[in-house]
Order: structure tokens, then C-alpha cells, then sequence
């Protein structure tokens, strides 16, 4: 068995805890996948920072007039969970359990 690098210092405890998850049961030891990991989990925070911001203050906020809006953090979370998901779907990760026959499930 190969030694395991270790979770880049940037990313947070969650991401870093992931990282380990990832690169144990995938196997992740090439350059490329290496980064593609790390853009994944470092979108990952990016993600988890905005939906915390949106979680405080509410996915609608005040304009300067007064006016509710969104809030303008909601793009840069979806641009993160689309940033986050494509690392992973370029690293071929399985993201979704696998289904026994196509289709949706059974009871939907």
C-alpha cells in the first residue's frame, strides 16, 4: 500500500476529512487527479462559506433602496457546487449511488 499525501492546509477540517475519504478509497495518487481533488474540495469550502452567509442572512436581502433581492451570493454558491461536481465527475467519482434497474426509483 502507498502513503496517502496529506490534505492541502487550505481546506477546512470538513474538506480535509473528505480528502482523506477520497484519496483512500479512489486511489488518488497522479498529479492530475491531485488537483482536480483539491479544485473540487477547494470549491467545496467556497460552496459551504456562501451557503453559511446565506443561512445568516436569509436568501433575500435588502437593496439600498429597501427592496428585497436575492441574495448575491446565490450564484457564487451554485458556481461552486457546479465547480465542485465537475472535479469530481472529471476524477470519475461516483457521486450517486448506483440504481439496480433504470428509471426512477420505486414509490416515486
Amino acid at each position: 500500500m502507498t502513503r496517502l499525501r496529506p490534505p492541502p492546509v487550505s481546506l477546512s477540517k470538513e474538506a480535509a476529512s473528505t480528502w482523506k475519504r477520497i484519496t483512500a478509497d479512489y486511489e488518488i495518487e497522479d498529479e492530475a487527479g491531485i488537483l482536480l481533488l483539491t479544485t473540487g474540495l477547494e470549491a467545496f469550502d467556497r460552496m459551504r462559506q456562501c451557503q453559511a452567509a446565506i443561512k445568516r442572512d436569509g436568501p433575500q436581502v435588502l437593496d439600498r433602496f429597501g427592496y428585497l433581492k436575492a441574495h448575491p451570493l446565490l450564484p457564487a454558491e451554485r458556481g461552486a457546487r457546479t465547480q465542485m461536481l465537475a472535479a469530481f465527475k472529471a476524477l470519475h467519482l461516483d457521486i450517486e449511488p448506483l440504481h439496480a434497474r433504470p428509471g426512477r426509483p420505486a414509490g416515486s
